[in-house]
């Protein structure tokens, strides 16, 4: 059975950081590559940061430079550092396992039921 915990969100004031974390376990076995999304009210979710097997890592253009996305194998845990929070970054936030095709990150497990995070401002 497969198994995703997402963990770490909260309300936090702008300027703040959080750390999420999401561990796979069960039949998951070791991910390869992974990826956090987020949903932000009234939109659409998009995808902001991945990470490969071999910890190469990609950003989205508005968390670049302040979020941090990385891995402990061993663990089989996915981390999120969100550095210098501001009120844009109110989301709900996923991570999902996935895969890395020419067209770039594709998520191939079940989707958690994710993580509220809130900056006021």
């Amino acid at each position: 059975q497969e198994r995703l915990v997402e963990s770490g969100g909260g309300l936090v004031q702008a300027g703040e950081s959080l750390t999420l974390s999401c561990r796979f376990s069960g039949s998951y076995g070791t991910i390869n590559a992974a990826g956090w999304y987020r949903q932000p009210p009234g939109n659409e979710r998009e995808l902001i940061a991945t990470i490969t097997r071999d910890g190469g890592t990609d950003y989205a253009d508005s968390v670049k430079g302040r979020f941090s996305i990385s891995r402990d194998n061993a663990k089989n845990t996915v981390y999120l550092q969100m550095n210098r929070l501001n009120a844009e970054d109110t989301a709900v936030y996923f991570c999902t396992a996935g895969g890395l095709s020419g067209a770039g990150y594709y998520p191939n497990s079940r989707w958690g039921q994710g993580i509220q995070v809130t900056v006021s401002s």
